[in-house]
């Protein structure tokens, strides 16, 4: 008796390719629907479920495979005497490959306007259950949910004349196990996200799938992969124009980068220059270009070999100045031909372009010893009519535009974290102290002299009142600091007592 494969699939990449194959290695196909026509448009003979099992497919094709001669054929256990009879008694064919790939859910509800009934028709019945029954039962057969394992499929089948093995349909079930898991996870949150439940309820799932494993992790001692989860989007979709494969760094490096960046409105330049997710310049200005230069200026020895955002597609000037120096990533929504071009001078760099910015996701997630953590992403967004004026000194506009383009990068800076700025660039920037005056000594020495006249942002209280005589006789004109501390009075008489202003934002921003 011919092998039987049974081929159902929404994705049909490479499928009639497949298909071909089968058959020249003596396989009966049995399929349904849609894939079922696809392989008849293109002259493979398929056996069409309805036929098989004497049921029409019916309620619009919700129900295709959901019969005991599909199920019972994929679950046999092909060595039980019992089963085998039974199989026979019902004139049902064991399979030896199921081939499944499921309704693009997560695509579906990915688009913009999409209703509740159009989500809802791409929820997935009979594949998923097709894909459990054909993964529980990997000792006798072999489950196919994704394209990419089709020519491993076939080189296994070759190499080994048609006995796959058990460790190969074991990898196989895993991976369609994984499949499943993930896809409930989308339905689950599209779900939650419907019934407007609290953002975090009584249970959260993580999973994804792989999108290719890295040289290493922090470290080169230490394994590491990047996975994407759900739909194709943020970094897994954006695109590099040229330079080597990303690092595990890299991407750590660009989501700070990329979070940087939103914070500024595209209708103005701007862009960030970070090393080890730390911003060590940043900037706007009247071009592209010039914010990029002022934003490496503010620290180009730590730019060295730094990581780049910019919130404007990549021109030919700021091409230009890109290229001066030995830097790991550039991030832009998009590039002008003339300035990839250019590039190209430096092969290696990697440029990445991510037209959607915004793409990312609304919780971080962090793992410790049996568990993780979960919390929703700092995306507050600054408003100043909510700040307090404690000082008798008043700030002027020009002033408190400065204090919000500061107050949006302090918290991106880790903890404890004090940033110096001046005409909207970054001067000094004082991150990851484990005491905020080592914090503010650090940023002020940094900015040197040009703190004269310049805003400091600091991401938590000051506790006391040295920091700001600190600041003060840097020249540091005004400060904005979240306030709440038993001793905010003393850090507002001294910044009285020495003519500078403090603005109480309200708002902690820790970053650890």
């Amino acid at each position: 008796m011919s092998l039987l494969a049974l081929l159902s699939v929404s994705d049909k990449t490479g499928i009639v390719e497949l298909a071909h194959k089968l058959i020249a290695h003596k396989f009966e196909i049995i399929s349904s629907g849609g894939t079922a026509k696809a392989l008849q448009d293109a002259g493979i003979s398929v056996i069409k479920v309805s036929d098989y099992t004497g049921s029409p497919e019916i309620l619009g094709g919700r129900v295709k495979t959901l019969h005991p001669r599909i199920h019972g054929g994929i679950l046999a256990r092909q060595d039980l005497s019992e089963d085998l009879a039974e199989l026979k008694a019902n004139h049902i064919r064991p399979f030896n490959l199921v081939v499944v790939n499921l309704y693009p859910f997560q695509q579906t509800i990915a688009q913009p306007n999409v209703s509740v009934a159009e989500a809802i028709e791409k929820i997935d019945i009979g594949g998923p259950t097709l894909i459990r029954a054909a993964a529980k039962n990997y000792q006798y057969l072999t489950v196919l949910c994704n394209p990419e394992q089709y020519q491993p499929y076939l080189a296994e089948y070759e190499q080994s004349q048609g006995e796959i093995s058990l460790e190969f349909r074991q990898q196989r079930a895993g991976e369609a196990f994984a499949h499943t898991n993930s896809y409930d996870r989308a339905i689950s949150a599209y779900f939650s996200r419907l019934n407007q439940e609290e953002a975090l309820g009584n249970s959260y799932s993580i999973s994804g799938t792989k999108v290719q494993s890295l040289r290493y992790g922090e470290n080169p001692h230490q394994p590491a992969a990047w996975y994407q989860t759900g739909a194709r989007s943020g970094w897994t979709a954006a695109q590099k124009l040229q330079g080597k494969e990303l690092s595990y760094n890299n991407l750590v490096d660009l989501e700070a980068a990329r979070r940087i960046i939103l914070e500024f409105d595209p209708a103005e330049p701007a862009a960030a220059v970070l090393k080890h997710t730390n911003p060590c310049g940043a900037a706007v200005g009247s071009t592209l270009a010039e914010a990029y230069e002022k934003a490496f200026n503010a620290d180009s020895i730590s730019a060295f070999g730094g990581i780049v955002a910019l919130n404007q597609p990549i021109d030919v000037a700021t091409a230009e100045a890109l290229i001066k120096t030995f830097l790991e990533c550039v991030v832009a929504p998009g590039c002008d031909r003339e300035a990839q071009a250019i590039l190209t001078a430096k092969s290696k760099l990697r440029i990445l372009l991510l037209p959607d910015l915004t793409a990312g996701q609304p919780e971080t997630i962090k793992a410790i010893a049996g568990g993780f953590l979960v919390q929703a992403s700092d995306d507050q967004i600054e408003n100043p009519d909510n700040w307090q004026i404690v000082t008798e000194k008043q700030p002027t506009p020009a002033q408190i535009a400065e204090m919000l383009f500061a107050q949006k990068l302090v918290k991106h800076v880790k903890s404890n974290a004090i940033l110096v700025s001046r005409d909207r660039t970054t001067l000094g920037i004082g991150a990851g102290q484990m005491n905020r005056v080592g914090a503010v000594k650090i940023a002020l020495e940094q900015a040197k002299n040009k703190a004269q006249g310049g805003v400091l942002a600091s991401d938590g209280f000051f506790p006391f009142d040295d920091s700001v005589r600190t600041a003060a006789a840097a020249g540091i004109s005004a400060i904005i600091q979240p306030g709440g501390s038993m001793r905010d009075r003393d850090s507002i008489a001294a910044a009285n007592e020495l003519g500078i202003i403090m603005v109480l934002s309200g708002t902690r921003h820790f970053l650890h």
